[in-house]
């Protein structure tokens, strides 16, 4: 009898919400009835963010939202791909349809899956040949590291040194991009002289690396270094062995100097 009169009240609290006005329902819906509401053809843009405010929101509404034509903006997209509960077999391919920007708030959102804020900073890496020189320019001051990484990269001066500020940018990701086979004299020259990045180890070790580097910023950072560690580090560098053995010497003296 007990799991009768369970079944009727579930019937009737469908029945309920679907009487509902829809903006109602939304709100005062059982869970189980919130994947019909999301299917329903009358859900509009700005009611599909309100359903997507529900804690109890089932996969499979998600999942509905995702395919309701009536609900599709970019707001929308842009939230269901974000949603932790919504399947990867939904938000990958989604994610590849949003704007550049949208992929950038992906990316810094702190409810999206690890996973599909990587995608999302994947998919605007590989469209960047593609955004306007305006776009790349906000994009390397606000998006994530990754981004801002490849854009060190980019031709335009003020680009890359927009890169160069972003707060987001990691001495990891630096020294990967001085390293890189494609990073030219202007990068290496920028980092070299950069008030915060120049005064890294790290990054200064790297900048011994490349061939790029003045002599002037070489002997700076070769001085501050052990003549030891430095011949080490020498070792990979693609400086003529000339200008090795001058910067081991000066290492030498500065070491001496300060005893």
């Amino acid at each position: 009898m007990k799991q009768e009169d369970t079944q009727l009240g579930s019937a009737k609290s469908s029945a309920i919400a679907s009487d509902l006005p829809l903006i109602e329902a939304i709100h005062s819906a059982p869970s189980e009835d919130l994947t019909r509401i999301a299917a329903d053809s009358s859900l509009t843009a700005d009611l599909a963010l309100a359903l997507m405010k529900r804690a109890d929101l089932p996969t499979e509404a998600l999942e509905q939202i995702a395919k309701n034509r009536s609900a599709q903006n970019r707001k929308v997209k842009l939230a269901v791909a974000c949603h932790p509960r919504t399947p990867r077999h939904v938000s990958v391919p989604l994610v590849r349809q949003l704007y550049s920007f949208d992929l950038m708030k992906l990316a810094l959102s702190t409810r999206a899956p690890a996973d599909v804020k990587l995608t999302a900073d994947e998919t605007l890496i590989a469209r960047l040949k593609s955004v306007t020189l305006g776009e790349r320019l906000t994009l390397a001051r606000q998006a994530s590291g990754k981004i801002a990484a490849a854009l060190l990269q980019d031709e335009e001066k003020r680009i890359m040194r927009a890169a160069l500020e972003n707060s987001r940018l990691t001495e990891t990701l630096v020294v990967k991009a001085v390293l890189k086979p494609a990073a030219n004299v202007t990068l290496v020259q920028a980092v070299s002289r950069h008030t915060k990045w120049s005064l890294r180890r790290d990054v200064q070790v790297a900048l011994l690396q490349t061939p790029h580097l003045s002599l002037a910023r070489a002997l700076t950072f070769a001085c501050a270094i052990p003549s030891g560690r430095l011949r080490v580090i020498l070792e990979t560098s693609r400086f003529p062995e000339k200008i090795k053995n001058h910067l081991v010497r000066e290492s030498e003296k500065a070491s001496q100097g300060q005893k």
